[in-house]
């Protein structure tokens, strides 16, 4: 399947659960309430799908524009609702009422969030152990005496097995620019403590290579090279680069490690390289010419090409954590709700200017996200659906009219007042609410559209 159209069905197919779990929250709710529900919509404006079923004659619909969805229900201040059915109507429930059907849409996202990470713990997820490469002088890493070889057993007490949870874990401890406390096991075997002062990251640093500032690179085994899958389109699919080839040298410098082939590439934007290759019995010469991705200075080179390491030593770096089902389960909304509070945190120190607004996110990244996920495997996959929806949820808790969180906010107000907000004040905070959506799908637009164009 071509690259483009993969990326489409994986971001269609995501979106496509993520708000039907959403939705049938609400629904859910709604008819445990004893409330119609009139419609349930997949995606917004002109029906292309739409089929009636149940005892209410409920609209099943799937409408042309995908990104959202809604249940409509039975509701007097919407239209004339005839006497015998007014018992039934949305504004006529108790505001606990109310609030629990508006609360169960992000809550749906979490329960499915839970619900495909104890699938991936009881399948077993891969990861890679936290073994350090070389360590570069004068990143916070060299100063907190860690060297290549040692593996990291725990932050601040709490064990990591894999490079995944490092991030996470480091993620939220950066966020306070706090002193980290580090367990270490070194290359000879023995335990030691360290301490990473991570006092000096900016805004700017909170991001993906968070890692890579620190000094914390992952050690790469060295051993056979090989390219793997090649992007339609790369400078390395129009060098003639193919899955297989092996990579024995560029620029006749000896490759024995991946990394090698990627620094080569981000050292050397738009400038030819010489690749000695084999391909089967064959000694292939090629060149290519790594593409410029930013600008001036800042630009580095790009292939377009996985590589692989066919090594011994590789193997013993992969961890499998697989888990019974009931562990699984407490694991499942440990990792849940850990993500939730990280995403949480993030949203509060944006707002104080402590972290980027680079980092949200919009369509475009996450339709590409989708489709690099779905091409390394079902796994990846699900773990991406697992964390967009936690996201979804965290993003309708937030108190913004027009979201679920506004109509919450509103509830709450009339539990203290013990009457409902009025008509004028909700009108003026969906205009609010309206302008700070807008706001920032414009950031995340324009994120979206600065990380295609610099790649």
């Amino acid at each position: 399947m071509p690259d483009f159209l993969l990326t489409l069905v994986a971001f269609l197919l995501a979106l496509g659960v993520l708000i039907v779990f959403h939705e049938l929250g609400h629904y859910a709710v709604a008819r445990w309430c004893g409330v119609k529900v009139l419609r349930f919509s997949v995606g917004f404006g002109k029906p292309l799908f739409l089929w009636r079923a149940g005892r209410d004659r409920t609209e099943w619909v799937i409408s042309a524009f995908p990104l959202g969805g809604y249940v409509k229900m039975l509701d007097e201040r919407e239209g004339e609702v005839r006497p015998e059915e007014r018992h039934r109507a949305f504004n006529r429930q108790s505001v606990y009422r109310r609030f629990a059907i508006v609360l169960a849409g992000p809550l749906a996202n979490f329960l499915l969030a839970i619900v495909l990470y104890w699938l991936l713990f009881l399948t077993g997820v891969p990861g890679i152990k936290p073994v350090l490469g070389p360590v570069e002088p004068g990143t916070p890493a060299a100063v907190a005496g860690l060297a290549e070889g040692d593996t990291l057993v725990a932050i601040d007490g709490k064990p990591v097995a894999t490079w995944q949870e490092v991030r996470l874990r480091l993620l939220d401890r950066a966020l306070g620019r706090d002193k980290v406390a580090l367990e270490v096991e070194t290359a000879d075997g023995r335990r030691v403590a360290r301490s990473l002062d991570l006092s000096a990251l900016g805004a700017e640093d909170l991001d993906a290579e968070l890692l890579t500032r620190l000094g914390l690179v992952p050690y790469r085994p060295s051993g056979i090279v090989s390219v793997g899958r090649v992007l339609s389109g790369g400078a390395g699919a129009r060098a003639g680069l193919r899955e297989g080839d092996v990579i024995e040298a560029i620029d006749g410098e000896p490759v024995r490690r991946a990394d090698q082939v990627v620094k080569k590439a981000q050292d050397n934007p738009g400038r030819a390289l010489a690749f000695e290759l084999r391909r089967g019995d064959a000694q292939v010469r090629v060149t290519v010419v790594p593409e410029p991705v930013g600008e001036g200075s800042q630009a580095t080179g790009r292939i377009g090409i996985e590589v692989r390491t066919q090594s011994e030593s590789a193997h013993s770096l992969v961890v499998i954590q697989r888990y019974g089902p009931l562990e699984a389960i407490a694991r499942a909304a440990v990792k849940t709700w850990d993500t939730t509070a990280l995403t949480l945190r993030m949203l509060g120190r944006m707002l104080l200017g402590e972290v980027s607004w680079r980092n949200v996110s919009g369509p475009l990244t996450i339709a590409d996200y989708a489709g690099q996920s779905a091409q390394l495997g079902w796994i990846p996959y699900v773990s991406f659906i697992a964390l967009v929806s936690v996201s979804l949820g965290v993003l309708n808790l937030l108190p913004i009219p027009v979201l679920d969180g506004g109509h919450l906010m509103y509830y709450i107000v009339e539990i203290f007042k013990g009457r409902p907000v009025s008509e004028k004040a909700m009108e003026l905070g969906q205009q609010v609410g309206m302008a700070l959506l807008f706001v920032l799908m414009a950031f995340a637009l324009y994120n979206d559209l600065n990380r295609l164009l610099s790649g």
